[in-house]
């Protein structure tokens, strides 16, 4: 694979999708989770789409239960959790694994193209962040307790 741009993913109502369709946009991605102390995020996250998705930014949502089962939900449960709680308008996927022999492939190639601290490929928690540029090259790796207002700088600068 290439890019991100060479992945599929399923939505949370099981509809498929290529990430070709985000083509020209700046990407953030991020594995969630309901039941987290970095739940409170999804407020930064939906911020930062409502500042900068009319420049190009769409951020990419995706529920994980691997770490200490915090995302336990259906994706009826998640995309109301969401809504009610965060008011999140972002695209939110379908459950996934990001780490171990079931991670998603997205995911294998997101680790693959930016490792995390010391150089350690898995992923360590909730809200994991990879941000991707507009030709779909991974750019950086935030960790879970990085606030999505602190990278909007980043964003910014991709942009342009």
């Amino acid at each position: 694979m290439a890019s991100v741009y060479d992945f599929e993913v399923k939505r949370l109502n099981g509809e498929s999708v290529k990430l070709g369709e985000y083509r020209g946009k700046v990407l953030l991605i991020v594995n969630t989770a309901s039941e987290c102390g970095f739940t409170p995020q999804y407020g930064g996250l939906e911020t930062l789409y409502g500042k900068f998705r009319a420049r190009g930014l769409e951020i990419l949502g995706f529920p994980c239960n691997q770490f200490g089962k915090q995302e336990p939900g259906s994706s009826e449960e998640i995309a109301e959790f969401c809504s009610v709680n965060y008011g999140v308008t972002f695209p939110m996927f379908e459950k996934i694994d990001v780490n171990g022999k079931d991670a998603h492939p997205l995911y294998q190639y997101l680790k693959s193209q930016a490792r995390g601290l010391l150089g350690s490929e898995p992923i360590k928690w909730n809200f994991t962040k990879f941000l991707v540029d507009r030709e779909g090259e991974v750019v950086k790796r935030y960790g879970s307790k990085t606030k999505p207002e602190r990278i909007e700088a980043d964003i910014e600068a991709l942009l342009g």
